[in-house]
């Protein structure tokens, strides 16, 4: 195999199909339905919950942010005393057919206000005390899937591989594959880089040259797809979308919109943040629609935290805890789920949190992926039960 094609490949700009008909045989042809799919959407620097799920006819919200709080025309209106950022307006066609949901007050006990510490929490699943040892999925999705998966069990589109820390498993990522050429391969959980002939020993590289080897196969004979809208994430997206018209076989991939520690003049750098990410994730939702692939595709945000409720005396907010993050799909039961924040009640001054987060991939492992003994099984909530079809 040719990897310095495999590599050009990869990192060249991807589109939409220009001929249906010619994608959809070539799906078929590939197995592209043969599971689910998780796309989490990492919104890095902790994204403001206030002002993307809107009391925008609370005293307190008012009160607690004169310069940056939204009004009436800065809102779409969705029903209980709740409305969206104007910006979020291309997700309003999922709205209205019911395949989009929130998920309000998501935080965890003792909450850390540290980007590095926090996040790494959400991506482990850990609390206030510690995180995790591993990737929050990977130990379940590895031995607990129900089906062989063909090609890695992950991928990132951001460059890292924090989220998919593993001893074992086929986690990668693809803005990391240029280091194959050199012999110099970060693995999940390794902390340090393996030289070829360790990873002959190891049997690490051969199992990277594998999967490798079936991704370029795949992709070198997919479709072109056009660019999707939104910038950086549309791109990541795009490549995402490639992938599953290509039929790589991987339940899990991670993509990543940043900017949102918004320290300072939120309100516009704010606003372009989510145009962006509902752009994006309207572009790739239709993308799907039109292959068949809706129905087997979840897509999820996350963050390191939310935002305090006061703006600050830059324009802006600072770090806080609990946060509203969105679900999207073909079996999502739309709707809200979890407590509006009460904003006459602060905790420390941040809305109290009110759903455990790891109530939330306690649902995705059960219902999503069919993992009922999974490792958040003590988490279940009747809060999330109908969240998932």
């Amino acid at each position: 195999m040719n990897r310095r094609t495999l590599l050009k490949s990869i990192a060249a700009t991807l589109t939409l199909p220009a001929g249906l008909s010619a994608m959809q045989t070539l799906m078929a042809a590939n197995g592209v339905a043969n599971g689910r799919r998780l796309v989490l959407v990492e919104l890095s620097g902790a994204n403001d919950g206030l002002n993307t799920l809107v009391s925008v006819d609370n005293d307190d919200y008012h009160r607690l942010r004169p310069s940056i709080g939204l009004n009436k025309n800065d809102v779409i209106a969705i029903g209980e005393q709740l409305a969206f950022h104007a910006a979020l307006k291309p997700l309003m066609r999922l709205w209205d057919q019911g395949e989009l949901a929130w998920v309000q007050g998501l935080g965890y006990p003792q909450p850390n206000r540290s980007h590095f510490a926090s996040i790494a929490l959400w991506e482990s699943g850990g609390d206030g005390d510690k995180a995790g040892r591993s990737g929050w999925m990977t130990h379940d999705i590895e031995h607990q899937l129900g089906r062989i998966v063909s090609d890695a069990h992950g991928i990132s589109l951001k460059g890292d591989l924090s989220l998919f820390n593993s001893q074992s498993g086929r986690w990668m990522s693809l803005q990391s594959t240029s280091q194959i050429e050199s012999g110099n391969v970060v693995l999940p959980g390794a902390g340090k880089q393996y030289n070829k002939t360790l990873d002959l020993v190891t049997g690490k590289m051969q199992e990277l040259h594998h999967i490798m080897g079936s991704l370029s196969e795949k992709i070198r004979n997919a479709p072109t797809v056009i660019e999707l809208p939104g910038g950086a994430l549309g791109d990541q997206l795009a490549q995402v979308l490639q992938m599953i018209q290509a039929g790589v076989d991987t339940p899990v991939y991670r993509v990543q919109l940043g900017g949102f520690d918004t320290h300072d003049n939120q309100l516009g750098r704010h606003a372009q943040l989510l145009k962006r990410l509902s752009a994006a994730i309207n572009g790739f939702s239709r993308a799907l629609q039109s292959d068949g692939e809706w129905n087997n595709t979840l897509v999820m945000t996350y963050s390191e935290f939310g935002r305090r409720a006061a703006e600050n005396l830059s324009g802006g907010t600072d770090h806080g805890t609990a946060a509203p993050h969105l679900l999207t799909g073909g079996r999502i039961r739309g709707g809200l789920y979890g407590t509006t924040p009460d904003l006459s009640e602060l905790v420390d001054g941040d809305p109290a949190f009110t759903l455990d987060y790891r109530c939330l991939y306690e649902r995705v492992l059960s219902d999503w992926f069919d993992i009922d003994n999974n490792r958040f099984a003590d988490f279940s909530t009747p809060e999330l039960q109908e969240l998932i079809s």
